[in-house]
């Protein structure tokens, strides 16, 4: 299973850590998650770099793709070239964004005539494309799905390992970011040390 996480010059932060973390708490050792880009490293928005692990090219044979936000998605938009790379199709492939990576979805034509959502400061640039924007955390036409608000991220890849694995590995996994007290309990500390942890141990 090939998962690619698309990054850019400007991307926000959370939308590529929080995605990566997640997706690797399943522990499917099939899965493998690549960073991709246009450059062996990108910044993101508050200057931190990350080195990518391949191209944009490669997500035309990805089985999942998730794009990232930031301001940096404005240059993508109006770049031909990228564009033309980055060839997706829901048709078989899980394709979906968080926040302004709605206009690269737009801006590739995924969204037409569809609903989506995107990050406030982008409902007006995703309206010009003719897209009807929603006030909604999370929107899916099938294999297609938008996000927005940074911590939809858990909307955004809870729909792809629901979809993989399914609604108990989807609901675990999520349970095992919760606030202690809000959704994680002491009680669950077995259950969810099968989880992705920093240690052989099992604690974070």
């Amino acid at each position: 299973m090939r998962i690619a996480l698309i990054v850019f010059d400007g991307f926000t932060d959370i939308d590529l850590y929080l995605p990566w973390d997640l997706l690797h708490r399943p522990q499917q050792p099939t899965w493998e998650v690549r960073i991709l880009g246009t450059a062996a490293e990108h910044v993101s928005s508050t200057g931190l770099p990350v080195r990518t692990h391949g191209m944009i090219d490669e997500a035309a044979d990805a089985d999942v793709v998730l794009i990232g936000s930031g301001n940096g998605t404005r240059a993508l938009i109006n770049d031909p070239a990228y564009l033309a790379r980055l060839r997706l199709d829901p048709q078989r492939q899980l394709v979906g964004s968080m926040c302004s990576g709605a206009l690269v979805l737009a801006a590739l034509g995924l969204l037409d005539g569809l609903t989506a959502t995107t990050y406030p400061t982008a409902v007006t640039a995703l309206t010009a494309y003719g897209v009807q924007v929603v006030e909604e955390p999370f929107v899916r036409h099938g294999n297609l799905a938008t996000a927005a608000g940074c911590l939809a991220a858990q909307d955004l890849v809870g729909w792809v390992v629901s979809t993989l694995l399914g609604d108990d590995a989807r609901d675990l996994m999520l349970q095992a970011i919760q606030p202690v007290g809000r959704g994680l309990a002491f009680a669950a500390a077995d259950e969810v040390a099968t989880t992705y942890a920093s240690t052989a141990g099992g604690a974070l």
